[in-house]
């Protein structure tokens, strides 16, 4: 019988018990429905990787890779027809909808009660075939984050009662990983980026074990698929050999992709800007033939449109060792391409588009330190800008560190996590995604940060300048027992009457003050502001209410300090 000594046996008894165990894992889920969570998440999976592959297929095999096959002048001209087409099924199927993906999963994250709606994500879906699939600059993870989301809030409602209400972000938040972890057979990946990219400086990490469980699922039920042949993206695995040299390296990916980041950004806010003031079909004209124009020009410069599509086929083109110079184009190439499908109205993610970036940026410094004999592992640089870029961009420096641990099987894990970390300092608080928040915040915190129209009251009885102190006290004090009313002119508001003041007059002048006398000039909000801005102002002047007036001074209502508290209760049990 073999010995067990006393090493051993102390070893042993570190170990975490089943029960302790379980105890950690039940801190993950929800008090109650957590085991029914978990089913609900392997579910939320298997039809997610299912839809995420089919998706894939009708995108890239069906759609784009025939357009390829065609001639250049039918290729320069297909972008010009999906992005019209695109319009045509927002507009029509779609209702008028946005073109919105990934950013509706974060609008839904921070709603109180997410929904799914079929109509929408038909239409977004459709409309997100004939962007990419007909060349637009875009790529398929925004589309498969927005169906992932919303098939985890489907699934939610149909078991409603069986999970409990408290569970539907949850699943929003799975499908999500869902989406990610089988369109890049990443499901790390896939779970990082659906818990970070909800907040700047945070995670959602009470959505990790669904999360973590559908990602797996998802990937596992993508891989499977017989019409899936599973591929990375950047194809090849570099040599887990690095210097001082290359960390040096990464410090100068990370600055200069922090920086492309932050421009990339600002840019991407503009271009979406341009959906508000000019007609759809104006910006579908204009992107389709600016994408034209630029496949025409990549084909002459580079022998392929190589800006048509998410740019996948970008990683073979830098095979071929092309020089800087052509790199250097191409980056500005793909970054054109890339601004004017989204200004244009097309449907898609950024994370490829960005990644794309990276490659091409990290490929750019990599080759220039090596011509100067600086670089000691030229295959990791690929990966160091796309860790940069995405962690810039996307303000999600921990998925971009895991995409590339699992793209490169950890080989080039430390570079990147030092390129990702100065991106970060340098980007500052620039980001592509619309809807993120800074950080979680507690649920009072949360209802502060509420409009202020959420607590408004419009119908508020108010008095005239001229009214006097005897009718403002047997009308409004007696009468309406009103302590404080808003003195408004017409419809100009111009302060406060109090019961304070008015007791203030001697009785026998009532009859002969007008309340313009003894007005009180009480400071008044915006409709713009938010219920934390209202209760400062409200304890800076020591009342319990404050009037509301737009920007000519018109008066629009009243805030009381009653209404808060009242909004704070009604929302307390909507949410139970």
């Amino acid at each position: 019988m073999p010995s067990v000594t006393p090493s051993l046996i102390a070893k042993s008894r570190r170990l975490p018990s089943p029960t302790a165990l379980s105890r950690q894992m039940a801190r993950l889920l929800p008090e109650r429905h957590g085991s029914q969570l978990l089913v609900a998440a392997i579910a939320v999976g298997v039809i997610v990787g299912f839809a995420v592959a089919v998706f894939d297929a009708i995108v890239l095999e069906v759609v784009f890779h025939r357009v390829l096959e065609l001639p250049l002048w039918v290729q320069a001209v297909a972008p010009l027809i999906g992005l019209t087409l695109t319009v045509a099924i927002l507009q029509v199927i779609g209702n008028g909808i946005g073109p919105s993906t990934s950013d509706e999963y974060i609008y839904s994250f921070h709603s109180r009660r997410p929904t799914a709606e079929g109509r929408p994500l038909v239409a977004r879906l459709m409309a997100g075939v004939s962007t990419i699939g007909l060349g637009g600059a875009l790529g398929l993870e925004g589309p498969s984050i927005y169906m992932g989301s919303s098939i985890g809030v489907w699934i939610h409602g149909r078991l409603d009662r069986w999970l409990g209400r408290d569970s539907a972000k949850l699943l929003l938040t799975a499908g999500a990983a869902a989406g990610v972890s089988a369109l890049f057979q990443a499901p790390a990946t896939g779970l990082v980026f659906a818990l970070e990219s909800p907040y700047r400086d945070d995670v959602a990490h009470r959505a990790l074990l669904p999360s973590l469980i559908a990602s797996a699922a998802s990937y596992l039920t993508f891989v499977l698929m017989p019409f899936i042949h599973p591929d990375r993206l950047l194809g090849f695995t570099p040599e887990a050999d690095f210097g001082i040299g290359d960390l040096l390296g990464a410090v100068a990916v990370g600055v200069g992709a922090g920086l492309g980041g932050r421009w990339f950004a600002w840019t991407v806010r503009r271009a979406k800007s341009l959906r508000s003031q000019f007609s759809p079909w104006v910006l579908a004209l204009t992107g389709g033939v600016l994408l034209g124009a630029m496949a025409l020009m990549s084909d002459f410069l580079f022998d392929k449109p190589l800006t048509l599509g998410p740019g996948l086929q970008i990683v073979d083109w830098l095979g071929t060792r092309p020089p800087l110079l052509m790199i250097s184009a191409l980056f500005v190439f793909r970054a054109v391409a890339t601004l004017a499908t989204v200004g244009a109205g097309g449907v898609g993610g950024l994370f490829i588009p960005l990644a794309i970036q990276g490659v091409l940026f990290g490929r750019l410094v990599g080759d220039g330190l090596q011509d100067l004999g600086w670089a000691h592992n030229a295959s990791i640089w690929p990966f160091l800008g796309l860790a940069a870029f995405l962690a810039a961009g996307y303000r999600t420096p921990i998925a971009a560190v895991m995409f590339v641990a699992e793209s490169s099987r950890g080989a080039a894990v430390v570079p990147a996590l030092v390129a990702a970390a100065v991106s970060q300092l340098v980007a500052g608080d620039a980001s592509v995604a619309s809807g993120q928040r800074v950080e979680r915040v507690g649920h009072l915190e949360e209802r502060l940060t509420l409009p202020i129209s959420s607590a408004l009251t419009t119908d508020v009885m108010t008095v005239p300048p001229d009214a006097t102190v005897s009718e403002f006290m047997w009308v409004h004090a007696i009468g309406r027992r009103q302590r404080i009313v808003p003195v408004v002119d017409g419809a100009v508001y111009l302060g406060q009457c109090s019961v304070e003041r008015a007791s203030a007059v001697d009785r026998d002048d009532w009859e002969a003050t007008p309340v313009s006398e003894i007005l009180n000039e009480a400071p008044s909000a915006r409709p713009s502001w938010r219920l934390r801005d209202a209760i400062a102002a409200m304890d800076r002047s020591g009342a319990d209410q404050i009037a509301v007036t737009d920007g000519d001074g018109g008066f629009v209502g009243v805030v009381y300090e009653s209404e808060i508290v009242k909004l704070g209760e009604i929302l307390d049990q909507t949410e139970h």
